[in-house]
């Protein structure tokens, strides 16, 4: 516990609906390109991939 993890996230918004974000998000680290569909699951990718990253 109390391990720093880090990433680099590069995120692109293509548009607001719905008062929520939509776009693609690029794990800078990994060079992999994930759509989303919402703020929320803009946090949900980026947490995954700080968690697999202890793996």
């Amino acid at each position: 516990m109390g391990d720093k993890k880090e990433a680099t996230f590069v995120v692109h918004v293509n548009k607001c609906d719905n008062s929520s974000w939509q776009g693609q998000v690029t794990w800078a680290d990994n060079d992999e390109k994930i759509n989303f569909r919402s703020a929320m699951e803009l946090i949900n990718i980026m947490d995954a991939a700080l968690e697999s990253e202890e793996e």
